[in-house]
């Protein structure tokens, strides 16, 4: 099984939604753990994002660190501009990610 983390910013980008969306989150936010590569792949297989209604929410799966990190969210307007600044900070994203995977370990 995965362990699931939420970035800063996810966590920030989250509490703007409205509760009833929030609570899907983060149901599928536990079924990332169980099955992370749900989802439609960006580009990257280890690059995703899941649909909760007309919102998006981005992740990246680390099999090798077992580790699924949500790291954005954004509508349809925004949503090019949010998986560019992802893909822009993948290094950053896999240095954080191997932190906390020695930190839970």
């Amino acid at each position: 099984m995965f362990k699931v983390i939420g970035t800063e910013t996810y966590l920030k980008e989250l509490e703007k939604w409205p509760k009833a969306e929030r609570e899907v989150a983060e149901k599928m936010a536990k079924k990332l753990a169980e099955n992370p590569l749900a989802g439609k792949p960006l580009g990257y297989p280890f690059l995703r994002e899941k649909k909760i209604r007309e919102k998006r929410i981005y992740f990246l799966v680390y099999e090798d660190l077992q580790l699924v990190m949500l790291v954005a969210t954004s509508g349809k307007k925004d949503q090019q501009v949010t998986i560019s600044h992802i893909k822009e900070y993948l290094l950053e994203y896999k240095r954080i990610a191997e932190e906390v995977s020695r930190q839970v370990a």
